[in-house]
């Protein structure tokens, strides 16, 4: 019994030592050696035949060119029916670029049958900083009223939290004068296409402008609601109501002029994109 324990002793214990002691058996317990690395495996079946050099100028080959887009689209074109003084607005803008984009934007209102009441053109530089806003700077050109004012500008533009589109810029004019701009507005989609579109915009002034007519502060300020039917996607007429209010100074003004400082309108209108 004794010599047969002795044997299968034996025989597990003369592996471990010979591993031990034996430096090709010993694994990880070996002494680093210099051999070369492995090659480097590549999800190309190509890579295997031909020179790295060759495969880096078939692949820049092979990249998509980077794609220049552009779009001209028409946010506002609408009739007002006021009371008794109807009017009208538009609002659109034409961008061309990718990252980088050059944007052409002209906005403007109206008495029908009278002057044009306030127009302007702007000509921006607008630089993608995320996926959800872009940096502006650029000038800002008055047509009305007289006399026009040349503005410079800076803003953003983008998505904020809520799925909501704002455009928010300052200008500061050629005599040194500080007005600044929000519009946001929020598509609800009740249909495949219907669409209602709450908006938002608000007017400030860092002054008194008598030539203008704007106070300091807060001058202006328009809350809307306008539901859109999408024939396409690329054309909607719409039907809404639109509130106006001009605030502080600036409705004193208007009172002078013999208007109410608060206005309520239907517009009807189109908006449209390609």
């Amino acid at each position: 019994m004794i010599r047969r324990a002795l044997l299968v002793f034996s025989a597990i214990a003369t592996p471990a030592l010979a591993q031990a002691t034996d430096p090709a058996l010993a694994g990880t317990d070996q002494a680093p050696g210099s051999a070369a690395p492995p090659p480097v495996a590549h999800d190309l079946a190509a890579a295997r035949y031909y020179d790295p050099q060759a495969m880096a100028v078939a692949a820049a080959a092979l990249m998509d060119p980077v794609s220049i887009d552009s779009q001209i689209r028409l946010d506002l074109a609408e009739y007002d029916f006021r009371n008794g003084r109807d009017g009208y607005r538009w609002e659109g803008e034409v961008w061309t670029g990718d990252l980088n984009r050059f944007v052409f934007r002209s906005r403007g209102e109206g008495t029908t049958g009278e002057h044009l009441d306030t127009g302007e053109l702007q000509a921006v530089y607008s630089r993608a900083v995320n996926p959800w806003w872009n940096l502006q700077i650029g000038a800002r050109q008055d047509i009305a009223p007289t006399p026009a004012r040349t503005y410079a500008t800076i803003g953003v533009e983008g998505l904020a939290p809520g799925n909501l589109d704002v455009l928010a810029d300052a200008f500061v004019s050629d005599k040194g004068q500080v007005t600044a701009r929000i519009e946001t507005t929020f598509d609800e989609r009740l249909t495949r296409r219907f669409v209602l579109q709450p908006r938002v915009e608000l007017n400030f002034s860092g002054q008194d402008m008598p030539v203008q007519r704007l106070g300091a502060g807060l001058d202006t300020a328009e809350l809307g609601l306008r539901l859109r039917y999408e024939i396409r996607r690329q054309f909607a007429p719409y039907l809404g109501i639109s509130w106006n209010w001009a605030a502080g100074e600036t409705a004193r003004y208007v009172r002078k002029e013999g208007m109410a400082p608060h206005q309520r309108s239907i517009v009807m209108g189109v908006r449209a994109w390609l």
